[in-house]
């Protein structure tokens, strides 16, 4: 029989508490931002009272950088991990785009993107905030890079490809898509960004045939 210390629940109710929070603020940063929250707003949509809100984050940065991470951490698990499970190199990269379009097209977020929503706000805005976006992209900048160069060294890609170039127009399609499908045809957008990638890739690669046909 296992003897359950108190305070193993209080723990436990207080990480779903800080959850259930943080997936709020994810939620309505997506369409609103971070900067337009107030802590009663959140306090609101999570269902908690202010106070329990300043128990949790001593303020709205801090709270913000803690959004941050829980997004980033949704992001590993729903677009990085499913593109890991498929063969190193060019297959990689093409699971990469479509399981960042399955993200946008399951509608996960209201607003689509967490992190497109929140650079625009933060991009030009020193602080906290901007410097672990900094870190964040550079992070997935680098990722996607190794990537790329692994399907270079296997000889999965034209040996002239460019890393740069093509990382750039792996994120500038799936940063389109976002943008785009909120103003215009979503099907369309959605179904014109997957093409748009699979035709690079088919351009860049030494054999199109490890990729789909369409």
């Amino acid at each position: 029989m296992t003897n359950r210390h108190p305070a193993d629940g209080r723990r436990a109710r207080g990480d779903r508490s800080r959850t259930a929070v943080l997936d709020a603020v994810v939620s309505m940063a997506s369409v609103a931002g971070l900067g337009a929250l107030s802590m009663g707003q959140v306090a609101a949509e999570a269902g908690v009272s202010k106070s329990g809100l300043f128990s949790l984050w001593r303020d709205k940065e801090e709270l913000q950088l803690a959004a941050i991470e829980r997004a980033r951490a949704q992001w590993a698990e729903r677009v990085v991990a499913p593109a890991l499970k498929a063969p190193a190199g060019v297959p990689q990269l093409w699971a990469l785009h479509e399981s960042r379009l399955a993200f946008y097209t399951d509608l996960v977020l209201p607003g689509g993107c967490f992190f497109v929503a929140i650079q625009h706000e933060f991009d030009d805005q020193p602080g906290a905030v901007h410097d672990r976006l900094v870190v964040l992209a550079t992070e997935w900048d680098a990722f996607v890079h190794s990537i790329i160069r692994t399907a270079l060294d296997t000889g999965q890609l034209r040996p002239d490809t460019d890393p740069g170039v093509l990382a750039f127009e792996l994120d500038a399609l799936g940063y389109a898509a976002i943008s785009r499908a909120r103003l215009l045809a979503h099907d369309a957008t959605f179904a014109q960004a997957r093409a748009a990638m699979l035709g690079r890739l088919r351009a860049y690669s030494t054999d199109p045939s490890i990729l789909p046909e369409s």
